[in-house]
C-alpha cells in the first residue's frame, strides 16, 4: 500500500506540473501583453505632450507675429499722420 500511495503522489505531482507549467505560459503572456500596452499608452502621452508643447509653440509664436504686425500698423499711421500735419504746414 506504501507504494500505491507514492505513485499517487508521484502522478499527482506530474498532473500539477503540467497544470503549473501550463498556467506559466499563460500568466507570462499576460503580462507581456499588459507591458506592451502599457508601452503604448505611455508613447500615446508623450505624443500628446508633444502635440501640446508644439501647439503652444506656435501659439506664442503667432501672439508675437500679432503683436508686431499691430506695432508695425500703428508705426504706419504716426508716419501716416506726420505726412498728413507736414503737408498742412
Amino acid at each position: 500500500m506504501d507504494n500505491g500511495y507514492i505513485i499517487l503522489g508521484i502522478i499527482t505531482l506530474l498532473f500539477l506540473s503540467m497544470y503549473g507549467f501550463a498556467y506559466f505560459s499563460v500568466a507570462m503572456e499576460k503580462i507581456k501583453q499588459r507591458r506592451a500596452q502599457k508601452r503604448e499608452l505611455e508613447k500615446e502621452e508623450q505624443k500628446r505632450k508633444q502635440r501640446i508643447r508644439n501647439q503652444e509653440i506656435r501659439d506664442e509664436k503667432l501672439r508675437k507675429f500679432n503683436e508686431r504686425k499691430e506695432e508695425i500698423q500703428k508705426e504706419l499711421l504716426l508716419l501716416e499722420k506726420m505726412k498728413q500735419k507736414q503737408k498742412v504746414s
